[in-house]
């Protein structure tokens, strides 16, 4: 592993020291480097950015080093001669064939490199002419492919983008360049953006190339990950990840996203738009999935994909069956997040108990009882009598009626809110509390007395007592008498 990312950095490493070697050649080159990290407040980054990339070969150095031209030649060959399947017997890290699969995939990643540095030549370059264009179309290929089309022209309108941009972006693209601030490009930088455009498009061919090899290799190399993704979409997910190793080394999130794109909307709905999927979109699985699905089932193949890839990097199932099976656990799975809730199904009545149930008695359910009783106003108003309307609050029957309230004929003259048995215990325990169980007076009480007439008056509190207790009220409504007791004789 320590081999292939040295291979990685190998070409990072070269331009540094290539460019530490032109710096002789380019007389200004320090002043320019500066200019390149600068922003420059008067609006003249574009020119200073168009200097430092005055040569082409100077920036984009792959396509002429003998590691590209070896690899290409050997993936063209391969490609010629079809698969060998003499080597199946051998150690796969022995294998001349995974060896050359190892290097496309890290050739593929300095391609993907490659290309991102000639797009930033062709747009520092063509910003002079189309300034708006960079950020309506992100993709480089397709960049590449817009300028080499437009080229020079002003008037959008001759060109015919059809084919290289989805119709909502040809349409954006047009308007805004009618509005542009751009100027036509000299023929000398037009020439350089068109041979940059040529050489970004022949490494994309070249990236096809090394794909369709490794693809038709996909079966040999990693069977069970083939199996789930696909052959096509397996090559896609090795090459940018470089390799079979580094694949199986990445956990699942990332494996989710590797190709995913920054996407112009063009200023339309973003809810049926997939941002976070890459190369996994592709796959049949994701396709034939309902586009409410589809997110759960790119987590559930990314997941799926590793644990084939980890299997595949330690040759743990050479005849693919893992992946068979895995492949097989994801369908069951959408297949069940598709089918419809059981159906609800009708409860039955519980069989009644044919036992009398054992009911509570006692003090404190004659208190409940007694408590929450119904009173006898409320007893007349819920009932009715036979052919006489009852009276409502709001009258003409609105509101809240009165049943047989008030009515004449019910053998009560007024309904009078007489006092429970229990509310009248409760203020006899609270009397005897207060005064005693003697019957004495309170010894708060006052002799005086306070009149309008006569001011303050001194009165005996007993004198009324006795006054009322005289006769046949002393005897049966005294508080404080007592039975008397008749001799006979």
């Amino acid at each position: 592993m320590s081999e292939f990312k040295a291979t990685l950095s190998d070409p990072f490493l070269a331009d540094l020291e290539d460019l530490s070697d032109n710096e002789a050649d380019l007389p200004n080159e320090d002043d320019m480097g500066v200019g390149n990290m600068e922003e420059d407040d008067d609006g003249e980054m574009a020119d200073i950015e168009a200097l430092n990339y005055d040569d082409l070969d100077s920036v984009s150095k792959l396509q002429k080093t003998q590691r590209y031209i070896d690899i290409m030649q050997k993936v063209e060959d391969a490609l010629v001669k079809g698969s060998d399947m003499s080597n199946q017997g051998i150690v796969l890290e022995d294998d001349p064939e995974y060896q050359l699969i190892v290097d496309c995939n890290a050739l593929s990643v300095d391609i993907e490199n490659e290309i991102v540095i000639v797009h930033n030549f062709i747009r520092d370059n063509y910003r002079l002419k189309f300034p708006e264009l960079e950020s309506l179309v992100h993709h480089p290929i397709d960049y590449a492919r817009v300028v080499k089309k437009i080229g020079n022209e002003m008037d959008l309108t001759l060109v015919d983008l059809e084919g290289l941009l989805p119709s909502a972006i040809i349409m954006v693209v047009s308007v805004t360049a009618s509005t542009t601030s751009g100027k036509p490009l000299p023929e000398e930088n037009l020439k350089k953006t068109v041979d940059a455009c040529d050489r970004a498009l022949a490494l994309d061919l070249a990236k096809k190339k090394v794909l369709d090899f490794v693809e038709s290799r996909m079966g040999y190399i990693a069977p069970n990950l083939s199996a789930i993704v696909g052959s096509a979409v397996a090559a896609k997910l090795m090459g940018t990840a470089g390799g079979l190793t580094a694949l199986a080394k990445m956990p699942a999130c990332n494996v989710q996203l590797l190709g995913a794109k920054k996407k112009n909307l063009a200023g339309f709905s973003t809810a049926t738009s997939q941002f976070r999927v890459g190369y996994i979109e592709q796959t049949e699985i994701f396709q034939s999935t309902p586009p409410s699905l589809r997110m759960r089932a790119c987590r559930i193949l990314a997941a799926k994909s590793t644990l084939a890839a980890r299997v595949d990097s330690t040759r743990g199932d050479p005849s693919g069956k893992t992946g068979r099976t895995l492949r097989e656990e994801i369908l069951k799975k959408i297949e069940k997040w598709q089918e419809p809730p059981p159906a609800k199904q009708p409860k039955p009545l519980p069989v009644p108990d044919s036992e009398p149930k054992k009911k509570r008695g006692g003090r404190r359910l004659r208190k409940m009882k007694e408590r929450y009783a119904i009173t006898d106003m409320r007893k007349l108003a819920n009932r009715m009598q036979f052919g006489v309307p009852e009276e409502s609050s709001l009258g003409d029957g609105l509101g809240e009626g009165y049943g047989m309230l008030g009515q004449a004929g019910n053998g009560k003259l007024r309904v009078s809110v007489g006092q429970s048995k229990l509310a009248a215990k409760v203020a006899k325990k609270f009397k005897e509390k207060q005064y005693g169980s003697s019957g004495a007076t309170s010894g708060l009480t006052s002799s005086l007395a306070f009149t309008p007439v006569q001011g303050i008056e001194l009165s005996n509190p007993q004198a009324h007592a006795n006054q009322l207790g005289s006769g046949t009220q002393s005897t049966y409504f005294s508080e404080i008498g007592t039975f008397s007791k008749i001799k006979r004789t």
